[in-house]
């Protein structure tokens, strides 16, 4: 090609053009050679490489000037490699020869980098383990830091981030002594290792309720609630006799005040996937114990900020004994839940004021005091537009209207006023206000405000209304169906190169630190891997895509990953971060970030990073202080990709290990 472009440019004769000269071929070769060459002596000479890391692939790159295809090889498992010998190195990768954004900026950035090959090639931070207190560190909800702020309304419970870099642990939260790998699901569901999450306080004090009881090193979780003595099963089964939980229609769930999340635990079989919170009080560790078991939840609380969750997220929405004053402060937080509930969802009560005439003397409060409670909770329902739909026993149920047409002439004048001008999705430090959130405009009295969602699981890989409303910036159904396929075929690349991929249950709580559509976990999904993953949309990006992440029956939340995330260390066996680093560049610390994931990854838990490749060196040289085990390797459509795919393990460390 170069040979034509050169004779057009000179208007030299056809005749000389084609006359066989072999000095360009040779040129390409000395130049492909001599850049290789460079880039081996930059990247440590011709030294023996090190040994290869817990994932890993052998990448090779032709210098040629046509691309040859790339080949891989599958490494072999960790057990494998545990029984051949120690002495097999793997060659190391180097990528400096080949995947510079131009050659010209490689061959005359060459005299220059030479200078500075020495600094670049020293050894990263290490970075030390945390005190044994901090075993269960959460950054945002620190017991000590909440005590700084109001009692009233609970605030001191909300989301309080260190406000200085002395206050922000520059160090890797260690496991516990003893710690273990979690049962695998479903197995997980029912028991978990005492030295993993080493509390009692919920075996005392809820032991007649058979929330959760020790026995030896482990703990069992019968599957019991306050307001469920025969199970969560039987008590699901008993809201199903009310609302439709068996034909798809119910996707999404929100558990507010969760426990030990019996009822999350038990609707996952039900193909129902419950957003479970509760907040980090006296009832120490609970979320820990839901996340522990592999059920969905985060630390949260009903206060003053709204939920980090889209409008319209939520099939349903939960409360058994929560111990919510929904009737208080002008039914703030009831407001709050219709903000979340999609049109037509659920709202289900059990716990006072519920049944009051049965259990009126257990509670020891008065009938009168029990009666205006519930009372004050139907009038908040009725200025909402909710419609009761039954109450039975200990269960009563209310549904939200599919829309407002009718809404605003049926509601008293002293009902809340419609909210205006607000985003009805924001919800990241946003203060909750007393105006219901109004649905989207509807051109008939029966339609669904803001679109129907087809059942589950066809709403898994249906085009979300959001989205073929126009509804999301720069997002059409044609950009959507490509996202899709997409990941389905990023899912399958992962799955090439990680074999614990292919074993069912190595990976439960999978975290994507920037979903987008949410099409890695409906990758994920479609494929049957019993799995569930918490999708996070940053607050510095297009936030609007979590609305559509809710309609494909999936869930997730807002972040800014500057901060530390609402939930235990530990949480997650699998986190994906796609572009996270680009994104965040010059907003904060890269290891600010890296140290976060840390502390929410399992040990031996895997790290998938995308991004350009000379982000992925930086964050790799951070990454090999932090006791990980990482490795480069290409993109799904081959080596000259600049964006590359950095894989990681934790190692396995806990208190034990530090103090030794």
């Amino acid at each position: 090609m170069g040979v034509r472009l050169a004779a057009t440019k000179l208007h030299i004769p056809p005749s000389a053009a084609r006359r066989p000269t072999f000095l360009p071929f040779v040129a390409v070769l000395l130049l492909c050679s001599a850049s290789y060459l460079l880039g081996v002596w930059q990247h440590g000479g011709f030294a023996s490489p090190s040994e290869s890391p817990a994932v890993s692939i052998a990448t090779a790159v032709a210098c040629t000037t046509a691309a040859a295809p790339a080949t891989r090889k599958k490494a072999p498992s960790a057990r494998a490699r545990s029984r051949s010998s120690p002495s097999q190195p793997s060659r190391a990768l180097d990528f400096s020869a080949h995947h510079a954004a131009a050659a010209d900026e490689a061959l005359t950035s060459a005299a220059s980098s030479g200078s500075s090959s020495s600094s670049s090639s020293a050894s990263p931070r290490r970075y030390p383990a945390c005190p044994v207190r901090y075993s269960e560190y959460t950054p945002c909800e620190d017991v000590e830091r909440s005590l700084r702020y109001p009692r009233d309304r609970l605030v001191y419970r909300e989301r309080h981030c260190p406000a200085s870099e002395r206050e922000r642990l520059r160090c890797l939260v260690p496991a516990p002594r003893g710690y273990r790998t979690p049962f695998p699901w479903p197995a997980s569901r029912d028991v978990a290792w005492f030295a993993n999450v080493p509390h009692k306080e919920l075996t005392v004090e809820k032991a007649v309720q058979n929330w959760i009881r020790v026995d030896g090193d482990k703990l069992r979780f019968p599957g019991g609630g306050t307001m469920f003595p025969n199970g969560a099963d039987a008590y699901i089964d008993d809201i199903g006799k009310i609302i439709p939980l068996h034909d798809g229609s119910i996707r999404t769930a929100l558990d507010t005040g969760c426990g030990v999340a019996s009822w999350g635990a038990y609707l996952l079989s039900r193909d129902i996937l419950a957003m479970s919170f509760a907040p980090r009080d006296s009832h120490e560790a609970q979320v820990q114990f839901a996340l522990e078991r592999g059920v969905p939840a985060m630390i949260g609380v009903l206060a003053s900020n709204r939920l980090t969750y889209p409008a319209r997220a939520f099939d349903m929405a939960h409360c058994s004994r929560c111990l919510i004053p929904w009737q208080l402060y002008d039914g703030l937080y009831l407001i709050e839940v219709d903000r979340v509930l999609r049109p037509g969802g659920y709202w289900i009560l059990s716990g006072p004021p519920i049944n009051w005439k049965k259990y009126w003397k257990g509670w020891e409060r008065t009938k009168e005091d029990l009666n205006a409670e519930q009372q004050a909770i139907e009038a908040v329902a009725r200025s909402l537009c909710w419609t009761k739909v039954k109450e039975a026993g200990d269960i009563a149920v209310w549904q939200k209207p599919y829309n407002h047409a009718g809404c605003k002439a049926s509601r008293k004048a002293k009902s809340p006023p419609f909210c205006s001008g607000k985003n009805p999705d924001a919800a990241w430090y946003d203060k909750m206000e007393a105006c219901i959130t109004p649905l989207p405009e509807v051109s008939g009295a029966s339609d669904v405000a803001g679109g129907a969602v087809k059942k589950w699981p066809q709403r898994l890989t249906a085009v979300p209304p959001r989205v073929s409303r126009g509804g999301i910036r720069g997002v059409t159904t044609k950009s959507f169906a490509q996202d899709t396929e997409l990941w389905r075929r990023r899912v399958r690349h992962y799955k090439s190169v990680i074999s614990q991929f292919e074993k069912k249950g190595r990976y439960r709580n999978v975290l994507d630190m920037n979903a987008r559509l949410g099409g890695f976990a409906a990758a994920l999904a479609a494929a049957g891997d019993p799995l569930w993953v918490m999708n996070m949309v940053p607050t510095v990006g297009n936030t609007t895509t979590l609305g559509a992440i809710y309609e494909r029956g999936l869930i997730g939340s807002y972040q800014d990953w500057c901060e530390g995330m609402s939930t235990y260390p530990r949480t997650y066996d699998l986190i994906h971060a796609d572009s996270v680093f680009t994104l965040y560049k010059n907003r904060c610390e890269m290891d600010r970030i890296l140290l976060e994931m840390d502390r929410v990854l399992r040990p031996r838990g895997t790290v998938i990073i995308r991004d350009d490749v000379d982000m992925l060196v930086k964050v790799k040289s951070v990454a090999d202080g932090m006791r990980w085990d990482s490795q480069i390797v290409d993109h799904e459509d081959g080596p000259l990709v600049r964006e590359k795919i950095l894989l990681v393990v934790k190692k396995y460390w806990t208190a034990q290990d530090q103090d030794q």
